[in-house]
């Protein structure tokens, strides 16, 4: 019984990374369905931040009262960076990418993330590149496999595969439908991967100065909050659209806030805290295949060959111990 929980300890970081690609997978289908019920995605986001400030705060105090660290002026600062990458430019990135194009298509798109983890934490001298080793070619030509998996996928499609059909479809009747623009969609979702990218670089290096990860993603999603409110008053003045009923809306905010930026964010900051950015970033490809049968099965969405062909190119990506901080 004791080897059994050593196992189930030592496998915490894996489960959770699992359970996080889950909530992520989610995200995605709700995300499309308030988006093509027309909500302003800038307003959306601020409602999630919102939402995850309210869940995260008496959490943070109850969990983590009596043994928080001290709050810096450097650890406000990361926060504030976090709230910037994870919320007011990242997560508009992605939805407007997600407009353009499909859930599948920007969770294949997504996979970048390793890669760009990689690249990121070599320009910041977080990792050694050792390209006379092995492992340093390797996790080079990975990476240049990885991003060429992506760009194919932005430019090719292939065949339908045709597997029946459940006869269900959320999206069948939507109030606003966007234009595809897979291109411009593609590069959006490159800025994404980017801002997540440094979001978990910056993470892992706040972990390291303010082991809290409860009050963190508190201080995270307030200054998230503060800044999409900031930038959704800018784009949209119709106060219509602001308003949340017991509909899509609601429900994408809500499970986005506390879900998405509440307990996947605790999970992001414990997990690079143990792990490392780059452990963290690499269960990635699991969200493509859990959005590609979720599309397919509520939102009417089409498999393509092109997605399961390019899938293993996008999945040799960097892999690594933990990176030293």
């Amino acid at each position: 019984m004791e080897n059994l929980c050593n196992v189930l300890h030592g496998m915490r970081p894996l489960l959770l990374m699992i359970m996080g690609q889950m909530i992520l997978a989610g995200m995605n289908i709700v995300f499309k369905l308030a988006t093509s019920d027309g909500m302003n995605f800038s307003v959306l986001i601020f409602y999630r931040s919102l939402f995850a400030s309210v869940f995260m705060i008496p959490l943070a105090f109850f969990i983590e009262r009596g043994k928080r660290a001290k709050l810096t002026k450097m650890v406000l600062f990361q926060g504030f960076l976090c709230g910037l990458l994870g919320g007011s430019i990242g997560q508009n990135m992605y939805l407007q990418s997600l407009v353009y194009t499909s859930a599948t298509f920007v969770s294949a798109m997504f996979n970048l993330i390793p890669a760009m983890t990689f690249i990121v934490a070599i320009i910041l001298r977080l990792e050694r590149l050792g390209w006379h080793s092995a492992a340093g070619k390797a996790k080079v030509f990975g990476t240049i496999i990885s991003i060429s998996g992506a760009m194919l996928l932005s430019l090719y499609k292939g065949p339908e595969i045709h597997m029946g059909s459940t006869n269900i479809n959320l999206l069948s009747s939507p109030k606003h439908k966007g234009e595809s623009k897979p291109l411009i969609g593609a590069f959006l979702a490159i800025v994404g991967c980017t801002c997540y990218a440094l979001l978990l670089i910056v993470q892992a290096k706040a972990a390291k100065q303010y082991p809290c990860p409860y009050s963190f993603t508190a201080l995270l999603n307030v200054m998230a909050a503060v800044q999409c409110f900031v930038v959704a008053v800018v784009v949209e003045r119709d106060w219509n659209q602001w308003k949340l009923g017991w509909n899509i809306r609601l429900v994408a905010a809500a499970y986005t806030g506390i879900f998405c930026s509440g307990v996947l964010f605790t999970i992001l900051a414990w997990v690079v805290r143990m792990k490392g950015p780059v452990y963290a970033s690499i269960f990635n490809p699991l969200m493509l295949v859990m959005v590609a049968i979720t599309g397919y099965l509520f939102l009417g969405e089409k498999l393509v060959l092109g997605t399961y062909v390019i899938f293993p190119l996008i999945f040799s990506q960097p892999k690594n111990k933990k990176v030293k901080m």
